[in-house]
């Protein structure tokens, strides 16, 4: 049986000497694996395709249903070259994809989250601000996972969104709350920080414009996501460290905005 897909490469696995296992995430079947003979050998055609953040069109052939398909043919539609160019870049198309590969299941198709991650690996790779499109991309995974968070209204009274009222983001609620119903248990935010998360929430990829925040709101949404993701979850991400400890070294270099 032949098969043609359309995906977005995860990671690779040695498999044997010469081989390697790929796993896609696709637009037609969520996340497939596939055996890619030959691809480790220094001539082999397959050799470019198996790097992660590469968006190619796929042909397998399964030999029958119950076994792993094997790629006889691929055409690369994106390379995503700079994004594997540049050793902070990489970190966070790295965090990106690992988030990705712990959420979707094998065989489920994700159409809204292959859109989302397909558009902001291109975004990441024509330099736009890659802390923003990770919160983009976190929030697309929390709403796949079903934990879409609640920023348009007060989560606990459902009050309507007031910036002189934002209080703090609530775990057990969700969601931002207003002063009157946050507890010593939620994290306070600043009333900037309330105003992004409910922009960011509600924009798709494709629609995100130059935008200027400051360093201390990245800063603080990216805390409260994380809190958020960590805690619904449950998924501890390696990735995360080592994108952690490399912005370190930028960092140092003082806030920008």
């Amino acid at each position: 049986m032949i098969t043609r897909l359309q995906g977005i490469v995860l990671r690779n696995k040695a498999y044997g000497e010469s081989d390697q296992l790929l796993f896609v995430f696709t637009r037609e079947r969520g996340k497939v694996s596939m055996i890619v003979r030959g691809s480790k050998k220094p001539r082999s055609r397959f050799g470019a395709v198996t790097e992660p953040f590469t968006v190619a069109d796929f042909v397998c052939y399964q030999h029958s249903p119950t076994s792993m398909p094997s790629l006889s043919q691929a055409d690369i539609i994106h390379h995503n070259q700079a994004i594997r160019a540049d050793l902070l870049l990489t970190a966070y198309g790295a965090y990106w994809l690992e988030l990705v590969d712990r959420i979707i299941v094998e065989k489920e198709p994700s159409p809204n989250l292959y859109n989302q991650l397909g558009i902001l690996l291109s975004q990441l790779n024509d330099g736009k601000d890659p802390e923003i499109l990770t919160r983009l991309l976190e929030l697309a995974i929390l709403t796949e996972a079903g934990y879409k968070p609640v920023f348009s209204q007060c989560a606990s009274c459902g009050a309507a969104w007031n910036s002189r009222k934002v209080g703090a983001f609530s775990l057990t609620q969700g969601g931002i709350v207003c002063t009157d119903c946050m507890t010593l248990k939620d994290i306070s935010l600043t009333p900037a920080t309330a105003y992004y998360l409910r922009i960011l929430n509600d924009l798709s990829a494709d629609q995100l414009g130059e935008v200027n925040i400051k360093w201390e709101t990245k800063r603080d949404m990216e805390t409260i996501l994380q809190y958020y993701l960590d805690a619904q979850l449950d998924i501890k991400y390696r990735s995360r460290t080592i994108l952690h400890q490399l912005r370190s070294t930028w960092d140092e270099k003082g806030p920008q905005n």
